[in-house]
């Protein structure tokens, strides 16, 4: 079923709405809306955000209706599964695991940065090679290695394409990946696909899922490096449901978790876990728990880790979200045009998360949509918006 009918039905019935009831605040067709919820249509932008409005959800079910526009043309599994599962018959080996190993972290490193679709075929190119190397005679340790690398593409693979928007394939990818830890005996690869579950849950609102991911990833991987972001994902999943101080205790216990690590080699590749991605983190817990003054000194240190000497953006996915919670900082605070300039710039960038995107721009566009509905800067953000969508 479509998130946005999934989420749709969820905040009706919390409300204690039956679907009569919430054409008539609409107003709408009560049979139209039934199957909006039951996916059988997909809503059109005007009621889309009035129900959003109605139902009080803060733009979530605007992002999940951009979402299911943009999965509407994924209905299949990628060739990523495919090779995958080719894969897994093999009994194979190469001589050139070590080189193999260096190439996937590179690739790792470029996720931040890299287009897409560019870093997306690329990583499957190197799949196919991991699959032609594993129809080689070989023993059990290069056996699990080459599972190793093949878990840590899936995993990059999956990540990009959920970017793009190919939630379909994305999902298919992430519990490939998931499937290859387990096999591998590799539990920081068996955490990081319970974090890809965690997170495509939380950009589809569907929170408790979040929460219940991230927990279960943290048990799967114990002292691994990913069960810091595990306990950030859990803390932005708490924020959602509102439950603030279980978010900034979660935050506390992951800051410690991550001091006690120590700093990674790489902090630049995609997945491990340093000071910087942390900040990253506990600003989007800080802004939805309305602490303006911990989020806009988060997102300012996001910024500015995220340039280099040369003043080059190095962080574009990070640093349009932080540009987005110093627009909603600089909102509550009166200043409407700067909230407006801060928003409008965080859609300039070409390397985007797409899920993750909409939903903090989701919760900003609600915010200019409660305190200034008629500005023209309002509906210039909101024309930047309709754009990316």
């Amino acid at each position: 079923m479509p998130t946005f009918g999934t989420r749709m039905r969820t905040a009706r019935e919390a409300r204690g709405l039956s679907l009569a009831a919430l054409a008539e605040l609409l107003p709408a067709d009560k049979g139209h809306l039934s199957r909006l919820e039951n996916g059988r249509r997909r809503p059109g932008e005007d009621l889309t955000r009035r129900i959003d409005e109605v139902l009080g959800t803060r733009g979530e079910l605007i992002a999940c209706a951009a979402l299911d526009a943009a999965a509407a043309a994924d209905t299949r599994p990628s060739e990523t599964v495919e090779l995958l599962r080719r894969m897994h018959a093999s009994d194979t080996a190469p001589a050139t695991i070590e080189t193999l190993h260096a190439t996937v972290t590179e690739l790792s490193c470029q996720y931040g940065w890299r287009d897409a679709a560019e870093l997306r075929a690329e990583g499957q190119g190197w799949l196919r090679e991991v699959v032609r190397l594993l129809q080689r005679p070989t023993g059990l340790r290069q056996h699990r290695e080459l599972l190793v690398c093949a878990g840590w593409l899936a995993l990059l693979i999956g990540c990009v394409e959920y970017d793009l928007g190919m939630r379909v394939s994305a999902a298919a990818t992430r519990t490939a990946a998931r499937q290859l830890g387990d096999e591998a005996d590799h539990a920081d690869i068996t955490g990081w696909a319970w974090e890809m579950t965690a997170w495509f849950a939380l950009t589809q609102s569907r929170h408790e899922a979040a929460l219940t991911a991230a927990r279960a990833g943290q048990e799967a991987a114990g002292r691994q490096r990913v069960g810091v972001q595990l306990i950030a994902q859990e803390a932005k999943a708490l924020a959602r449901l509102g439950d603030l101080h279980g978010a900034r205790t979660a935050l506390d216990r992951g800051r410690q978790f991550l001091d006690d690590l120590g700093a990674p080699d790489r902090p630049d590749n995609h997945f491990e876990v340093d000071p910087g991605k942390w900040l990253f983190y506990a600003m989007d817990a800080y802004r939805l728990a309305e602490h303006d003054v911990l989020a806009e000194h988060y997102a300012n240190e996001v910024l500015r880790l995220g340039t280099g000497p040369d003043g080059v953006d190095r962080s574009p996915m990070r640093t349009a979200e932080a540009r987005l919670t110093l627009a909603v900082t600089a909102l509550r605070a009166g200043e409407l045009d700067r909230a407006v300039e801060q928003g409008v710039a965080a859609f300039t960038a070409t390397r985007r998360s797409l899920p993750s995107l909409l939903l903090v721009a989701g919760e900003a566009d609600v915010e200019l949509q409660r305190r200034h509905p008629r500005e023209h800067a309002t509906a210039e953000f909101r024309d930047a918006l309709k754009a990316v969508r």
